[in-house]
């Protein structure tokens, strides 16, 4: 059997000496779980403010298009007065001609200048 020695390592939780193999972080069980239930909780809330501009955002986008328009160019001032919030996006794709198309959600748009903003729906 292999003798547990003090390391020179600390607990980041308690600061208490954590005993035992090298790569052993936590001092008890207690002090891993709630470690990881507090990564969790403020990963969740970060999350959790991202996710509602990004609902809201889709929610402005469908208030524009309606149910059933495919494309629509509109100019930019109307998303900027219900306040579409430009730097939240789930994903980005670039057309062979070089142009940007940032998605929120099912919906697209490609900012032609700061003057017009095309709206699709995939």
């Amino acid at each position: 059997m292999i003798p547990f020695t003090p390391t020179d390592r600390d607990c980041p939780i308690c600061r208490a000496p954590v005993l035992g193999r090298r790569d052993k972080v936590f001092c008890s069980p207690k002090c891993k779980s709630d470690y990881h239930h507090e990564l969790r909780r403020r990963t969740a809330a970060y999350a959790s403010d991202i996710d509602e501009i990004l609902h809201r955002n889709r929610s402005i986008l469908y208030e524009i298009m309606g149910p059933n328009r495919r494309k629509k160019i509109i100019p930019r001032k109307l998303l900027d007065q219900k306040k579409f919030n430009f730097h939240h996006i789930t994903s980005y794709k670039i057309n062979k001609q070089g142009k940007e198309y940032r998605y929120v959600y099912d919906y697209a748009y490609m900012e032609f200048s700061n003057e017009e903003v095309l709206i699709i729906r995939k």
